[in-house]
């Protein structure tokens, strides 16, 4: 994957007019990236992948070493003669910090360059589109670090993200203006806060970094990961063995296009949006209205305003039909949807994510039918559906995969 490159201070120990010292900063960043990206290796293997030499790997990591980048795990396995040393990402002295911001839920993670997760608990505030979420986040980010017994100066980022139109490079979300201060971006305001570089990234396309790293979607050159969540819809899209975030960023908002002329209105202020059909918001309200025109349901006996989405997936996987039904029809309008987008990239898999993916094959199975039914017979011949193994966890790892990245990219 190759994302812009945000050069942060503390891996700037180099002259900058020095011709030998970028080349060398170069190298160290590509042995950081590599140990990252492709697991421990030794000294010939780097050496392999670098393209440099052994003298100058072997000085590079010792100097890595010094600092605490990199450990010493052991002997690898050779057929014959000695054993090569296996080297590492150090576990401990870096950290980063990863914050997955939402519109009913949030979650902040610490994690280490081993992808390791250190601690984990959900936040007390929601994304709102108020400048009083920038005091939140830093009060929870203080929180945590204080939590967990870390110093600022252990972190080498922080990581963040959220739904909206955002584009990464300048650190704006335009879909939730308020959350910037009126001279400056949130991310700009944070990091002369905190004086540590943060990495901001719309949630769907961290999903599919995440999918496409350590999920469902590994390896895979072209493939979808739809987020079906509270607020909406996002299609995160890898072309080419790359993530498409499109000229701003914005690439994904597949729950904006009109699907029902003279539907409802949308939050964005069209009518007929995907989303106001295919969102697990737009679920609940559908099943509220169900319940109040009568319609038999064990969802009748609960409280409206107690309805939640894993309590209708509960009663589908009772028998219930009226949730049965009303998933399938999210469902059915998901996958008309797709079609669209099936046709225009031809992805070798759709790798459902979100709350609504909970749901199961109450999901895809109406998903499949409705590309089965929309899409010309070669595009499907060789398209799967599949719901994430992964679930939230794509999100958060998918956002340090991305601050990663951009530390550590040459």
């Amino acid at each position: 994957m190759s994302f812009t490159s945000i050069e942060p201070s503390e891996l700037e120990v180099f002259d900058k007019e020095s011709i030998v010292d970028k080349k060398k900063n170069s190298l160290r960043r590509k042995i950081l990236q590599d140990l990252y990206f492709n697991g421990n290796k030794t000294i010939a293997q780097l050496t392999k992948e670098i393209h440099s030499s052994v003298p100058s790997v072997t000085a590079l990591l010792e100097e890595l070493m010094d600092e605490h980048w990199i450990i010493e795990i052991g002997p690898a396995e050779a057929q014959f003669g000695r054993k090569p040393i296996l080297y590492s990402l150090n576990p401990k002295n870096r950290y980063t910090i990863i914050l997955d911001i939402a519109v009913h839920r949030s979650k902040a993670a610490i994690l280490n360059l081993q992808n390791q997760v250190l601690f984990e608990e959900d936040l007390h505030f929601c994304l709102e589109d108020s400048p009083l979420i920038l005091n939140k986040i830093a009060a929870s980010i203080n929180e945590i670090v204080a939590k967990y017994g870390i110093g600022l100066s252990e972190l080498i980022g922080i990581g963040i993200s959220m739904p909206g139109l955002i584009n990464p490079r300048s650190g704006f979300n335009y879909t939730y203006r308020r959350v910037n201060p009126e001279t400056q971006s949130m991310i700009e305001w944070l990091e002369n806060s905190f004086s540590l570089p943060f990495y901001l990234i719309n949630d769907t396309q961290a999903t599919i970094i995440g999918e496409n790293q350590f999920g469902l979607a590994k390896g895979m050159q072209n493939v979808f990961s739809v987020n079906m969540d509270w607020g909406g819809v996002g299609l995160g899209i890898v072309l080419n063995g790359k993530v498409f975030q499109g000229s701003n960023g914005f690439a994904g908002e597949l729950g904006h296009i009109q699907v029902k002329e003279n539907g409802e209105l949308c939050h964005c202020g069209k009518v007929g949006c995907l989303d106001t059909l295919t969102s697990a918001a737009s679920l609940i309200r559908r099943i509220k209205e169900c319940l109040k025109e009568g319609k038999v349901s064990k969802l009748a006996k609960t409280n409206l305003e107690e309805i939640d989405i894993e309590f209708v997936i509960k009663v589908a996987n009772g028998g219930d039909a009226l949730a049965i039904d009303l998933l399938y029809d999210i469902g059915k309008e998901m996958g008309k949807g797709l079609s669209i987008a099936v046709h225009l990239f031809n992805p070798e898999a759709i790798v459902v994510n979100g709350i609504l993916a909970k749901a199961g094959r109450f999901i895809s199975n109406p998903i499949e039918q409705a590309i089965n039914k929309y899409c010309l017979v070669d595009f499907k011949s060789n398209l799967s559906i599949e719901i994430s193994t992964l679930g939230e966890s794509a999100r958060m790892l998918g956002t340090q995969v991305y601050l990663i990245e951009n530390i550590m990219v040459s």
